[in-house]
């Protein structure tokens, strides 16, 4: 794997986006994934406590948490769809007018979550409606990601593109501290049954705060210098979906399988911690809570240090190297659990949540430099959906049952491990960054020279 090329931007680019550009292209591509990841810790606790009792049959609370816990999977599964709909419309019509849609579609859907009538209200309708908005969420969702990585990334220069481009991947971490924020303030200051009552649409309904502070920095800004050079030569693609899936499957396939590895590390550290030390550990919720936060604070600051690392070293034997690290932790982990100590249980969750960001943190880069430049958008979004169906969805519901058939942490551990290796399987049948490809398009677009178009 040779090392990342870092010289310094051709003087033909230099100046071409001003820092201000930048820096609202970073702002814009982070709002988006923190107001997804955000929903995401809202809507795991709301189905949890809340909406058993107030969308489904009261008198069968077992059916009702059920159902409860189906309208969540249901978010994953119409992320596909968005990722086909708008990942296409991306290398179509542009990444900014994809960016602005999928953040009005989620923001909406979000905030009309807040406002539902119960099953008391209006009976079975209440379900049905939640399960609408729901699919709703996960359509915009899947065709959040792959243009919100890319407005970052192809404003900033191609050398560096690990650091811009993981805006969208601090998302995670910075919207489950602002959700696990909002629900420990309206839990604190609201008595339980207020919560149940009403507490919990506040939670849904301030989202829309996020939403306008997207949207106000979304709309200021012009499309990606990239894809107006595409744009510009008249290279845009017809049937993108189709172009990807006969010229760019063996890219499409590596991005898949990069990201599978980081989303069940993720699910572990994050989702089966809480539910593994609670019931097998007896250890407090709240201590296993604040050691998630603890790690995912760390996160902030730990994936943008990642994604710049990258640019700096070969990205792919750093993503590589952490996902050795991650499968190897998870063992190391389950052992020290057995001891009970909180500063233990601290320091496991952050130093997973380290392997995690370190694998995150040039996965969006890696992901987007697998594809052409005029299919980016197609497949960047067909890959972070297909990977979450078959790793972040499933994780969860998979450690559960591998835990409850074996009665032991190895298993648990063994599948981290796999996912882990897929990873390194994907990266093995990945590329290094190939900056050329960006530069013959700036070129075009800065000194009006034909495109020279690669496929």
């Amino acid at each position: 794997m040779a090392p990342n090329n870092s010289a310094e931007v051709p003087p033909a680019l230099q100046g071409s986006v001003d820092r201000k550009s930048l820096i609202r292209a970073f702002a814009a591509s982070l709002t988006g994934t923190s107001l997804e990841w955000y929903d995401f810790a809202v809507y795991s606790a709301a189905a949890a406590i809340v909406f058993p009792a107030i969308f489904f049959p009261a008198s069968d609370p077992l059916t009702g948490t059920m159902l409860a816990f189906s309208t969540y999977a249901v978010g994953y599964v119409s992320r596909p769809i968005g990722g086909v709909i708008f990942g296409r419309l991306g290398d179509r019509i542009g990444r900014k007018k994809v960016l602005v849609t999928t953040l009005v579609l989620i923001g909406a859907a979000t905030f009309l979550i807040g406002l539902l009538p119960t099953y008391g209200n209006v009976g079975i309708w209440a379900g049905a409606f939640l399960v609408a908005l729901r699919f709703a969420q996960g359509v915009g969702v899947g065709g959040e990601w792959g243009s919100a990585v890319l407005l970052s990334s192809e404003f900033g220069d191609p050398r560096r593109r690990g650091f811009w481009s993981s805006a969208a991947q601090v998302g995670p971490p910075a919207g489950n501290l602002l959700a696990n924020g909002v629900l420990a303030l309206l839990t604190t200051v609201l008595p339980e049954q207020g919560f149940l009552d009403y507490g919990w649409r506040i939670a849904f309904l301030v989202s829309a705060v996020l939403v306008g502070f997207g949207l106000w920095i979304r709309l200021k800004l012009e499309d990606t210098p990239v894809f107006k050079a595409i744009e510009a030569r008249g290279d845009a693609p017809n049937a993108p979906i189709t172009e990807v899936f006969k010229h760019e499957l063996r890219p499409l396939i590596a991005a898949i399988l990069s990201r599978v590895g980081p989303d069940v590390l993720y699910a572990m550290f994050t989702v089966f911690t809480l539910t593994y030390g609670t019931t097998a550990l007896g250890l407090p919720r709240n201590q296993l809570l604040v050691a998630v936060m603890i790690g995912s604070a760390f996160q902030l600051v730990s994936i943008p240090l990642a994604g710049a690392l990258s640019d700096r070293i070969n990205r792919r034997l750093l993503y590589g190297a952490a996902a050795v690290a991650g499968a190897v932790w998870v063992f190391v982990f389950f052992v020290l659990l057995e001891g009970k100590s909180p500063v233990i249980l601290i320091v496991g969750i952050v130093l997973g949540l380290l392997a995690h960001s370190f694998m995150y943190g040039p996965q969006a880069a890696f992901v987007v430099e697998q594809f052409s430049p005029r299919l980016r958008s197609t497949g960047s979004s067909l890959a972070y959906t297909f990977a979450g169906v078959i790793g972040g969805a499933i994780a969860p519901l998979m450690f559960t049952w591998v835990l409850a058939a074996f009665g032991s942490w190895i298993p648990v551990a063994i599948y981290v491990a796999v996912a882990c290796g897929l990873t390194v399987v994907g990266l093995a049948l990945g590329r290094d960054s190939n900056v050329a490809e960006d530069e013959d398009y700036l070129h075009a677009l800065v000194d009006s020279e034909p495109v020279i178009h690669k496929g």
